[in-house]
């Protein structure tokens, strides 16, 4: 059983009364003045989200989606973080909701134990130490349906199963793992997709406008409208890897990270590779406009206790000013914030770095800059395993002012995998990681 069963009744009721949310986060510690030497980065302020039964929190949003939540408390609104205007307050996202893996037969099966989860754009202000969820939007088609967070391709995407791995679920066509998040002028939201990899333009009240996908995928059946304006490159994406990180510049162009590199010209091939993308959008062309390749840093300097090249990550982009952007590079346990400078000089959309065919490919390049290709410069900012206080798993950063970013874990919703992830009743065995917003103050400022 959760050990927060105790509390769930209580939240029950506050979040089934109405819709915005208001709920009373647990106590997170900050980190004591003082902590850190002069001129160092550090944590000013640690809060962390109390718990909230999914089950409840979603049938609020959208009545009779989820009829057993299996224990499980909202989580995963890690995803992103996006200021909201208001100080102290910021637009999250949801990913897909919970999921884990089960071995079976050698084989690893994606579960998902509540896969009537919809996804949701969560609105959160922090108080002290304490984050409040003050307004949530569920995401949905056209006509107002819940898109879930299930997989929407036999053959390209994970077979989903039931909670304890021995049912398959169905595919769904319009389910998205939502990733990355920013409010545009007009009060739509854009949100990153691992599935397509795709981009997501949402209504204010969350129905998907347009889901811009890879030329070629040939998604069908979608209850909104499905466009193929992405390089057909993209179609190489490694499973659960697509677009992960989701930037806004000044002048309204979207910067769409991918979270890993291709699986070109095969799984080994991403796997062992250091050179991802990074790709602007202009939605007022509703088109690619560039593309950029990123370098990442071997995976012992970003994690010396990681020898793994796959464990690299890209979570979180966030604009700076002009052509500038702040990239997080991390493993599970921690991450490096890197300053990139996009330039026009740098720009390889539509060259031979787009066309599956090119032998050796991007990924297999041990040094794009020696090959030829224009490589953006980039400077560390921060090495967030130096901090103390900083959770694993950062997945969303937002900047509060010159000096000082906000950061937000993905806490996988409780979820461990393996058979372990709930006991002999069907119900979660919570493993204690939290969500919490990590107040980082850079002294020396970006």
């Amino acid at each position: 059983m959760s050990p927060y069963a105790a509390g769930r009744r209580r939240v029950h009721r506050l979040v089934a009364a109405a819709v915005p949310l208001a709920l009373v986060g647990a106590l997170g510690a900050a980190v004591p003045a003082g902590a850190a030497p002069d001129g160092a980065a550090h944590v000013v302020r640690t809060a962390t989200l109390g718990d909230i039964p999914l089950g409840a929190f979603s049938n609020a949003l959208l009545p009779g989606t989820v009829g057993e939540d299996r224990g499980v408390d909202l989580g995963g609104i890690g995803s992103d973080i996006y200021p909201a205007g208001a100080k102290g307050e910021f637009w999250t996202v949801t990913d897909r909701g919970p999921n884990g893996q089960i071995k079976v037969d050698g084989s690893k099966r994606r579960t998902f134990p509540v896969p009537g989860f919809d996804p949701a754009i969560v609105r959160i202000r922090v108080t002290g130490d304490a984050v409040r969820v003050v307004k949530a939007v569920p995401v949905t088609t056209s006509s107002g349906q819940p898109v879930s967070g299930l997989p929407n391709q036999p053959g390209r995407d994970e077979a989903p199963y039931s909670y304890d791995a021995r049912t398959p679920l169905s595919y769904d066509p319009d389910g998205l793992d939502t990733e990355g998040i920013v409010r545009a002028q007009d009060g739509s939201f854009w949100l990153a997709d691992e599935y397509g990899p795709s981009l997501v333009h949402v209504s204010a009240r969350g129905q998907v406008l347009t889901r811009y996908v890879p030329k070629g995928l040939h998604l069908t059946g979608a209850g909104y409208p499905v466009v193929e304006a992405l390089p057909a490159v993209l179609l190489h994406r490694k499973t659960n890897r697509g677009f992960e990180g989701l930037a806004q510049l000044p002048g309204g162009d979207l910067v769409m990270a991918l979270q890993s590199p291709l699986s070109l010209p095969d799984a080994d091939a991403g796997n062992a590779s250091r050179n991802t993308r990074l790709l602007r959008f202009s939605p007022k062309e509703q088109a690619v406009t560039a593309e950029y390749v990123y370098r990442f840093d071997p995976v012992e300097v970003v994690d010396p206790g990681e020898d793994d090249t796959s464990e690299l990550k890209i979570s979180s982009v966030v604009a700076v000013g002009g052509d500038r952007l702040l990239v997080e590079e991390r493993t599970d346990r921690t991450a490096r914030l890197q300053l990139v400078r996009l330039d026009r000089a740098s720009n390889v959309l539509g060259g031979r770095w787009d066309d599956d065919t090119t032998s050796p490919s991007l990924e297999q390049l041990d040094d794009p800059a020696a090959a030829g290709v224009p490589v953006p410069a980039k400077r560390l900012v921060v090495d967030l395993g130096r901090v103390g206080g900083i959770p694993g798993k950062i997945e969303g950063i937002a900047r509060v002012d010159h000096d000082t970013l906000a950061l937000i874990n993905d806490n996988d919703f409780g979820m461990t995998d393996g058979r372990g992830a709930f006991d002999a009743q069907g119900r979660l065995v919570d493993s204690g990681v939290e969500t919490t917003v990590t107040y980082l103050r850079l002294p020396r400022g970006i």
